[in-house]
C-alpha cells in the first residue's frame, strides 16, 4: 500500500510543476528570451564554461542574465557575477534539483524583455534534474572528458531529455586518454542526431559554435499569440 501512495503523491507534484514550467515557457518567449537549463554532474566545469559564455555576450552587448542552483554556499554565483552578467544563487538545503517555482520566485524584480538569455545551472546530478521541467527552451547536457566515455549509457535519461550535448575540458583530452568516437557513439545510441560540441573554458575551444547555436534557437521563439 506505500508505493501506490508514493507515486501518486509524485504524479501531482510533477504535475504542477510541469503547468508552471509550461507558464514560465510561454513567459519567456513573450519576452523574447531563450532560458537554458544546464544539467551536469559535479566537476564538468559547468559554472567556468557558463561564465565564459556569459563574458562574451555581455561583452557583445547581449542581455543575459543567470540563476545558480547548489545545496549550499553562493560561490559559483560569485563567481560567475565576475562576467558582468546579473546572477542569483538558489540554494537548495539538500535538495537534489531545481524546480519551476524556484525559479518563478528567483526571477521577481528582473525584466524579461530586457533580457536575451537566461541561463539556469541546474544542481550536479545526472538523475533527478531529468525529471523537472524549469521552462527551458534548450536543455544541455554536459559530460566532462574526465568522466568516462560509457556516461550516456549509465544515465540514458538525461541525455534523452537533452537538447544538445557539451563534451567538456577537451584540452585535457590527451591526457586522459579519451575515446570522442566511442563518447559519441554512445551518445548515439542514446539519442541519435544530437548536437554534439567540444568545447574548453580554458581555452575558449568551441564557445563560438555554442554562441551561435544558441542565436540560432534564440531567433527560432516563437511567441504565443
Amino acid at each position: 500500500m506505500i508505493e501506490p501512495r508514493i507515486l501518486e503523491v509524485r504524479t501531482r507534484i510533477l504535475k504542477k510543476n510541469d503547468e508552471l514550467a509550461r507558464d514560465l515557457r510561454a513567459r519567456f518567449a513573450r519576452a523574447g528570451v531563450l532560458a537554458v537549463n544546464l544539467v551536469s554532474s559535479p566537476g564538468t566545469g559547468k559554472t567556468a564554461f557558463r561564465k565564459g559564455t556569459l563574458a562574451r555576450l555581455v561583452a557583445r552587448g547581449e542581455p543575459c542574465a543567470a540563476v545558480v542552483g547548489d545545496l549550499e554556499t553562493d560561490n559559483d554565483a560569485r563567481r560567475l557575477a565576475e562576467s558582468g552578467a546579473p546572477v542569483r544563487q538558489i540554494m537548495t538545503h539538500g535538495l537534489c534539483h531545481l524546480e519551476a517555482d524556484m525559479i518563478e520566485r528567483h526571477l521577481e524584480g528582473w525584466d524579461l524583455a530586457a533580457l536575451r538569455y537566461l541561463f539556469i545551472e541546474n544542481v550536479g546530478n545526472l538523475v533527478c534534474p531529468t525529471s523537472w521541467d524549469l521552462g527551458e527552451s534548450v536543455r544541455l547536457a554536459l559530460l566532462s572528458v574526465t568522466e568516462g566515455e560509457d556516461k550516456p549509457l549509465k544515465y540514458p535519461g538525461l541525455f534523452n531529455t537533452a537538447d544538445v550535448a557539451a563534451i567538456t575540458k577537451v584540452d585535457l583530452a590527451e591526457a586522459c586518454e579519451f575515446d570522442r568516437a566511442k563518447t559519441v557513439a554512445n551518445i548515439e545510441a542514446v539519442r541519435p542526431g544530437m548536437r554534439i560540441l567540444d568545447v574548453s573554458a580554458k581555452t575558449g575551444a568551441g564557445l563560438e559554435e555554442w554562441l551561435a547555436y544558441l542565436a540560432d534557437r534564440r531567433a527560432a521563439l516563437n511567441p504565443p499569440p
